[in-house]
């Protein structure tokens, strides 16, 4: 069996898709914020688990073989909405299952991290990074994930075989769909403006993976032998995009059904620049990705309108909103008490 932390989210809901179809049993450990609907069409193939990570009971991991790594706060604003919150579980809570798989006798640890720990600002000189490259996160998130990795090489032994995915941004359809990505969030104004704002000139590159890809990348860790991905740090990267040239993907997926308008903005340059290699995980484990950007939006666009996510600016679909609007829920409740 495999546990998958985080599998109720947007990435972990594709991953155990996947897992499903290549005949793997499954079990979820989600704190469910956003709820589990967007496991309902699997429910009756999983076993599911409501849980916090920072009160981890290790009985979770009864039967697993490995474990798949999501859960945590997942955006720079939701770890600097709660800074402490997301040290203690993106940094605590990834420490705390770790060591409960290290006691348990899981060996196969893959984890979920960021290549946003390569950020070094805008004007940063332009290079392709790789996973020798110095880092020196700056932002709360990544710092989180960073101190995690470290906690993770340090655990590792004969016995503990921990992965280390530095993640670019994901794109593309989800049950549990996100439209504060930026290739979500372009089509999105597309499907309701009919035009996409492009800021800092659109010249900022971002590393970018589709959903379905980077879920084949977690199966491709978990059967990989040892000597491939033990104490391994690999980039997952599809392509690197300059935001300029998303917003023109975008924009053809959709023709000739929608016009769409691209205006460039040429102010807010604080904003992040970085382009990384995915060589790596290529080389070690033959894994390529398979899904554009234009493919990835039509499969993207025919799927919202099957599944209803019609309702754009819900706060369901944006992680700092829905958690905003949670804690203010949370002092509501406590201040009159229940709701009936």
């Amino acid at each position: 069996m495999i546990l998958v932390t985080g599998g109720a989210g947007y990435i972990g809901c594709i991953a155990v898709r996947q897992l499903l179809d290549k005949g793997e049993a499954v079990r979820v450990f989600d704190k469910l914020y956003f709820g589990e609907r967007g496991l309902d069409e699997v429910a009756d193939k999983i076993d599911l688990v409501q849980g916090d990570l920072r009160t981890f009971d290790d009985s979770v991991l009864e039967d697993c073989d490995a474990v798949i790594h999501l859960a945590g706060l997942s955006n720079d604003p939701t770890a600097e909405f709660n800074p402490t919150a997301n040290e203690d579980i993106n940094t605590r809570g990834t420490e705390v299952l770790a060591q409960a798989c290290k006691a348990r006798g899981i060996k196969r640890f893959i984890f979920a991290s960021t290549c946003s720990i390569y950020d070094l600002g805008f004007y940063a000189p332009d290079f392709l990074r790789d996973e020798d490259s110095e880092v020196r996160p700056r932002a709360a998130y990544a710092v989180s994930n960073y101190d995690a990795e470290r906690i993770l090489l340090e655990l590792a032994d004969e016995r503990f075989s921990p992965v280390i995915l530095r993640q670019g941004t994901v794109y593309g359809w989800s049950p549990r769909m996100r439209y504060d990505l930026v290739v979500n969030t372009f089509v999105r104004d597309a499907l309701v403006k009919g035009t996409l704002t492009v800021h800092a000139g659109g010249e900022m590159w971002r590393p970018l993976v589709d959903v379905s890809d980077l879920a084949r990348v977690y199966m491709a860790c978990v059967e990989a032998p040892d000597a491939l991905v033990h104490k391994q740090i690999f980039n997952v990267v599809g392509k690197n995009y300059r935001i300029l040239e998303l917003a023109h993907w975008v924009r053809e997926a959709l023709k000739p059904s929608k016009r769409v308008e691209i205006e460039v903005d040429y102010s807010n340059y604080k904003t992040r620049s970085y382009r990384v290699s995915g060589q790596r995980i290529e080389t070690a484990l033959g894994v390529k990705p398979m899904v554009g950007v234009k493919e990835s939006v039509e499969h993207m666009v025919k799927m919202i309108q099957q599944h209803n996510q019609l309702d754009f600016y819900s706060p369901r679909y944006y992680n700092i909103d829905w958690m905003t609007l949670l804690a203010e829920m949370e002092e509501t409740i406590k201040r009159i008490g229940g709701v009936f």
